[in-house]
């Protein structure tokens, strides 16, 4: 609770004291209320009580101690890339991934006193992002901060007029700063997806079509990714996602986060997760869920 601004602690409290008190219909999100991952909680999930955690690792928490029953996260944004943290966390959390949801993101720049002009702005390194060509064009040092709304509370609570914050719309609202100008970001196509992280997978079957997530680590031999791969491509698998990343700093084995269209049960994905297995020292499923809109 102390680590968020005091303008934000107020609503912080409220919302986490409705989740002890139904912790089933809590959906723990982060940053501060306003927030974007607030807005996917509201969308994705009309009747639940958002509960608000400071970092990513929070809101994992929340879940794996039934404080929520699940947790909304951005994974990836349209405009500036991966939510890198969450790829480090998602295969050391326990949790599963059991739906998605897309937001269009907004931003407006909010500050203090609309007629001082703005010369920093604070925001989520991916808001920043996601703005930095109008950054760099006005001249506006970029300030990073854990979350987009949480932003917009500490400028409220710092009361210097040169200080803006990026942030959706709804923010300056809640945290009494004057909206100065929207539609920032870069591109008109801004979205992000989120992931729904739950303890389980449903009981229930689901409906398709679907999405399945996993991960895995190729042996560190010649030509080792497109052996691993292969099984996709002769099975007729569509890969939407493959992103590669390092662990343990010893820059010879490479693990792949990877996003295909379809259920492991399928006979063109089972014999394709045969071959991949064969070719690597591991594969983990995160979750297979309903996919939320077309790729392609």
């Amino acid at each position: 609770m102390e680590s968020y601004p005091a303008p934000a602690r107020a609503l912080v409290a409220e919302l986490t004291a409705a989740a002890a008190a139904d912790s089933a219909s809590a959906v723990a999100f982060q940053g501060a209320p306003g927030a974007n991952s607030h807005i996917a909680v509201e969308e994705a999930f009309p009747n639940a009580i958002p509960l608000p955690c400071f970092s990513f690792e929070d809101a994992i928490d929340a879940v794996r101690e039934m404080r929520a029953d699940c947790a909304m996260i951005p994974i990836e944004n349209s405009l500036h890339g991966r939510v890198a943290d969450m790829h480090f966390l998602l295969p050391e959390s326990g949790l599963t991934i059991t739906g998605e949801h897309f937001l269009p993101i907004h931003y407006a720049l909010m500050g203090i006193d609309p007629a001082v002009p703005i010369s920093e702005v604070m925001s989520h390194p991916q808001a920043l992002g996601q703005c930095r060509h109008l950054l760099r064009t006005r001249g506006i040092k970029p300030v990073p901060y854990p979350d987009t709304a949480g932003a917009a509370a500490f400028v409220a609570e710092m009361g210097d007029p040169r200080i803006g914050a990026i942030a959706p719309p709804r923010s300056a609202g809640l945290y009494g700063l004057h909206t100065i100008e929207t539609g920032l970001a870069d591109a008109e196509h801004n979205m992000t997806r989120f992931l729904i992280l739950a303890l389980a997978a449903p009981g229930h079957i689901l409906s398709g079509p679907f999405m399945t997530t996993f991960m895995f680590e190729v042996k560190n031999v010649p030509a080792a990714l497109y052996k691993a791969l292969g099984g996709f491509a002769t099975n007729g698998i569509n890969l939407t996602k493959l992103e590669s990343y390092q662990r343990g700093g010893s820059f010879a084995a490479t693990e792949f986060y990877c996003d295909i269209e379809g259920h492991p049960e399928d006979p063109p994905i089972r014999r394709a997760m045969e071959e991949l297995a064969f070719h690597t020292k591991w594969v983990r499923i995160l979750g297979t869920y309903p996919r939320a809109r077309d790729r392609g």
